[in-house]
């Protein structure tokens, strides 16, 4: 539990010192990400983007057990 605990630490510590580039990326605007827009409300849900960010977790995921 300490190693998995020590690792997300230092994932979000990375995750923040690369926010400034991380966040030029067009994540969150993908096609397929589903945006309706009313006089006075927004829904947003993200559904290319959680498919682009699953698929690059699963593959590096895959990688790190091999």
């Amino acid at each position: 539990m300490q190693r998995v605990l020590l690792a997300a630490g230092i994932g979000l510590l990375v995750l923040g010192l690369l926010w400034p580039w991380l966040s030029k990326l067009p994540l969150g605007r993908l096609p397929g990400d589903i945006v309706i827009e009313r006089e006075n409300w927004r829904f947003y849900f993200p559904l290319g983007t959680m498919v682009a960010v699953s698929l690059v977790l699963t593959f590096v995921l895959w990688l790190f057990r091999r």
